[in-house]
């Protein structure tokens, strides 16, 4: 009895086992951290299952609402698409970017990315240092065969914003924040500022730099005093320091008191709603960083090239959301003004 017993349990066990693995199933994606790693889908491997790609976030972090995390969203993407293994590694400071870089690149990453104009002279001391690696850089140039630069015509989008605000302040007063005083920062600020001068000579610009990426209390006490000098808009270009200039906005909006932010980067009217989101400045970090890694893929990497994305190339501009907020005669007038930029009528100052 009891060998006929032990007999149906093995009987019963071997059963379970073989149902256990005919319904399993491949791992599927993961994200742990900052990383996120390629499965296989119905056991077909995906192009890029064997290649990782990582980036390096400046001080603004990955989750600033802005580039950065534009950025690391573009790689999520490509993971899921393609099954290639992305990370990032998030620098507290400037000390942190060579050694995040040098992580990346002695793992053998396939692609090394550095997020953000600051990192520039950390990306090209690595890229000396690792002539056989690929790197590539946003918002800089890193002069160097196994570097892609993206660089963007912030100057035009945000000119096209400067026509918004010019058009829709009702005090003539609108307000600029920007982080740190970089040039690529200054095309933001020359660009509005030429804009709104365009459709409103009378208009006063107030510029405030916080002198950080990554202070939203900086940034919203840079719009407390621009919104109590009696603006009702403002422009930000200061990544998560933008946050508090939302921040500011919306106390403001709560008690009453109706004022505008124009964002940047991201439609962040996504994030930050439309009750304080006028329009934004979206630079196209995400299509850039998404389409060169693809490239990798594609092993059409071309090291050693500079692209620049602007209006003509839509790298730049004002999403579909701002017909929410932005009446249709502006926007009729913004379509004209940026007919005009891609056709080189209009030359706008970066600086």
């Amino acid at each position: 009895m009891k060998k006929r017993l032990s007999l149906s349990l093995i009987v019963l066990l071997t059963f379970v086992l073989a149902m256990t693995g005919c319904g399993s199933k491949n791992p599927a994606q993961t994200e742990t951290g900052g990383t996120t790693t390629g499965g296989t889908t119905a056991g077909a491997e995906k192009p890029g299952s064997k290649l990782n790609i990582g980036m390096v976030t400046d001080v603004g972090g990955v989750n600033d609402n802005s580039f950065n995390q534009s950025a690391w969203e573009a790689l999520q993407k490509l993971n899921k698409e393609t099954g290639v293994n992305v990370k990032y590694l998030q620098s507290k400071n400037d000390s942190e970017f060579v050694p995040n870089l040098n992580q990346l690149v002695k793992n053998n990453y396939n692609l090394t990315w550095g997020i953000g104009f600051i990192i520039g002279d950390s990306l090209k001391t690595v890229a000396q240092q690792n002539p056989e690696a690929k790197l590539a850089i946003i918002d800089n140039v890193v002069e160097a065969p196994n570097v892609v630069s993206v660089t963007f015509a912030e100057h035009e989008g945000s000119y096209l914003t400067g026509v918004v605000a010019g058009l829709m302040t009702k005090s003539n007063k609108i307000g600029f924040v920007g982080g740190m005083d970089i040039p690529v920062i200054k095309r933001f600020e020359a660009g509005f500022v030429a804009g709104v001068k365009a459709v409103n000579p009378n208009a006063k610009v107030t510029i405030n730099y916080t002198g950080a990426f990554d202070k939203p209390d900086l940034g919203k006490a840079a719009a407390s005093t621009i919104y109590n000098d009696g603006a009702d808009i403002v422009f930000h270009a200061a990544g998560a320091t933008g946050d508090g200039v939302f921040n500011e906005a919306k106390d403001r909006v709560k008690n009453g008191k109706k004022v505008w932010v124009i964002g940047v980067d991201k439609d962040q009217s996504l994030t930050f709603g439309d009750d304080v989101t006028l329009t934004s400045m979206m630079k196209r970090v995400d299509t850039a960083v998404y389409n060169i890694s693809n490239d990798l893929i594609n092993g059409k990497f071309e090291g050693g090239k500079t692209i620049v994305l602007g209006l003509k190339d839509n790298g730049v501009g004002l999403p579909e959301t701002s017909k929410k907020n932005v009446p249709e005669d502006v926007l009729k007038k913004v379509d004209e003004y940026k007919d005009k930029i891609v056709k080189g009528d209009i030359q706008v100052p970066d600086k």
